[in-house]
């Protein structure tokens, strides 16, 4: 299966809520609230304001996964957000791919070391950073939001 990964645009929008709804719906309680994610009503601009980048998959013309990569404060430190990939075109190392093509501009950046939230709901995400020399974190933290969710911190060293 032929999947391309390229920055994405702001016409990805549609796409990218659609690919959120779905993974959503896979877990109980779990919902899309278009208002906790506004960056992605136009994620092009919004990820670059933020000093990042959005990168999507693609597969004949659709759009099936994300990740992206923002700096967060810390000196040496970024974080990644939004790895997601439709039910379709898991197990094929699409998630792999899309983590390493953020480990690939954090090291451009100089990062040291990369970190992420997690919900404690999405297990298999769980498994595919720790395959990648993820380590979680003792914190947690609780969003607050429609999906009352709470997430786990891991973190990888770049260099």
């Amino acid at each position: 299966m032929q999947i391309d990964i390229r920055p994405a645009e702001n016409s990805d929008s549609a796409a990218l809520l659609h690919i959120l709804q779905v993974v959503f719906a896979e877990y109980p309680g779990c919902v899309l609230d278009i208002e906790e994610v506004p960056e992605l009503l136009q994620p092009a601009t919004a990820f670059a304001e933020m000093g990042g980048a959005l990168w999507v998959a693609q597969h004949q013309g659709q759009v099936v996964g994300c990740v992206g990569l923002v700096p967060d404060g810390i000196p040496g430190r970024m974080e990644l957000k939004k790895l997601y990939t439709l039910p379709a075109v898991r197990g094929r190392g699409l998630g792999r791919r899309l983590i390493e093509q953020a480990e690939f501009a954090a090291r451009q950046q100089q990062a040291d070391s990369l970190h992420l939230w997690t919900d404690t709901r999405f297990t298999t995400a769980h498994r595919v950073y720790e395959r990648l020399g993820y380590v979680r974190l003792p914190e947690i933290r609780e969003l607050h939001d429609r999906s009352n969710s709470v997430e786990y911190h891991y973190e990888k060293r770049l260099r």
